[in-house]
């Protein structure tokens, strides 16, 4: 299935990982909210947990066509997710994001793996707000 994704930490514009694994392979970058989710600090990486009735902040990123399958590999590579393995950090999950004209579209979301859920609500630190750019350094 080919998917944009939603992208709501370090793949963002101005972030590091957008410039190394993004730059010059997306056909759009629009801002979107994953609703029924909330974010965690990793630290260094945020995490986004789904819970009803919080939003996240992100840009909804659509590959170019021949770029996609390497930007899906890597993608999975650099969120620690394996298909099936417990020790996964993330999930891919496809999601309705809302887009800024208030219209939806299903993306990809990387979310945080149930047990790594589990943990950050537990004891971790949400990022007031939904938004990674936004929080206190």
């Amino acid at each position: 299935m080919t998917l944009p994704f939603f992208v709501y930490g370090t793949l963002r514009p101005g972030e590091p990982n957008h410039d190394l694994f993004l730059r010059g392979r997306t056909r759009s970058e629009e801002p979107g909210r994953l609703t029924d989710a909330v974010l965690y600090d990793g630290p260094g990486y945020p995490y986004a947990v789904e819970e009803p009735g919080g939003v996240v902040s992100g840009e909804l990123v659509a590959a170019l066509p021949e770029a996609y399958p390497e930007l899906l590999a890597e993608l999975d590579r650099l969120e620690e997710y394996v298909p099936g393995d417990p020790r996964s950090l993330y999930e891919r999950v496809d999601r309705n994001v809302v887009r800024g004209d208030g219209t939806t579209v299903r993306a990809w979301v990387y979310v945080a793996a149930p047990h790594v859920a589990a943990l950050l609500r537990a004891r971790g630190t949400r990022i007031a707000g939904g938004d990674w750019l936004n929080r206190v350094h």
